[in-house]
């Protein structure tokens, strides 16, 4: 059997655009695919970290993603997601196509806070973000955020200073008219606040957060782990991919239930849910918060997109 051709970093980046990835995402779940079915991720931990397997399957098309999550490859100038992604014909099985798996990550991960965020803001006036974090997500949130909302300023809140401000000087070279470094405390005044770190315990002080604003956590996927705290998410709309996934993996919404801070009925609605209308209220007197732990259905959305493009 002759090997499925290799994307790598570079051509899954050049083959799809963050726009066209929104719409991928967007496709598949008006097409009716129902995210609470798909297969849970398994982690398995290895000397290094972890490793994840994260299996799909939707019409013509079947996939995997072998992720390992390695917290020392940083200080070795290394990226700490690797991994890869075998794409499928759905009929046989037979391989397709093997993609950078920290490339689709990077490209998809951003595409869905992109869409959520299409649905719970107006596109009515540029939006003032906070993100925290100056790694590829935070990149990328701001190329797929800049393709469906127009934004006033980013603030990034980060723990290099000179990364921080090379994610900064990035905005403004992306159009941006005001971007630099800032603090926690600067989520007062946003409009959006994203979160796309590795913490493990609250970044900011939910308490400052105003009403109507949205927030998008998408840094962590263990039941211990959390960028927002207890009191933001019990004030909080909250949003997910699919109960059955944040349920079991959104430290965020479950560490304020265990502290009985809030019950297991306390999300609003799903992406699904956005994307098939109707089209949520105008935002109230709560802030709504927006958590993904990232699914394997958003992983083969994205990587049929990315194989179609590369092909044509």
């Amino acid at each position: 059997m002759t090997a499925p051709p290799y994307l790598d970093g570079g051509a899954v980046a050049r083959a799809l655009t963050p726009a066209a990835a929104v719409e991928a995402l967007a496709g598949v779940l008006r097409d009716g695919l129902d995210p609470e079915t798909c297969p849970p991720r398994t982690a398995v931990p290895v000397p290094a970290g972890e490793l994840l397997l994260m299996p799909a399957a939707a019409g013509s098309w079947a996939g995997v993603k072998i992720a390992g999550v390695a917290p020392g490859n940083a200080a070795l100038g290394l990226p700490r997601i690797t991994g890869a992604y075998l794409l499928l014909d759905g009929a046989t099985l037979r391989p397709r196509a093997l993609l950078d798996g920290a490339a689709l990550t990077a490209l998809r991960t951003p595409a869905v806070s992109a869409l959520a965020v299409r649905h719970l803001t107006s596109g009515e006036r540029p939006l003032r973000m906070v993100v925290f974090g100056s790694g590829p997500q935070a990149y990328g949130h701001v190329d797929a955020l800049l393709a469906v909302r127009k934004l006033a300023s980013v603030t990034v809140v980060g723990r290099d200073p000179g990364r921080a401000g090379g994610l900064a000087a990035y905005a403004r070279a992306a159009g941006v008219p005001e971007a630099g470094a800032g603090t926690a405390a600067e989520v007062a005044g946003a409009d959006l606040v994203v979160c796309c770190t590795a913490a493990r315990e609250p970044l900011f002080d939910g308490r400052r957060v105003a009403p109507g604003t949205v927030v998008v956590a998408v840094g962590s996927h263990e039941p211990d782990a959390r960028e927002t705290d207890t009191a933001l998410v019990r004030r909080s709309e909250v949003w997910v991919e699919a109960r059955a996934a944040a349920l079991r993996e959104a430290g965020d919404l479950l560490i304020p239930e265990a502290e009985g801070a809030i019950g297991p009925g306390h999300v609003t609605g799903t992406l699904a849910d956005l994307v098939r209308g109707p089209e949520p209220p105008a935002p109230g007197p709560a802030p709504r918060l927006f958590k993904s732990v990232g699914m394997a259905w958003q992983d083969l959305a994205v990587a049929v997109a990315v194989h179609r493009a590369a092909s044509a």
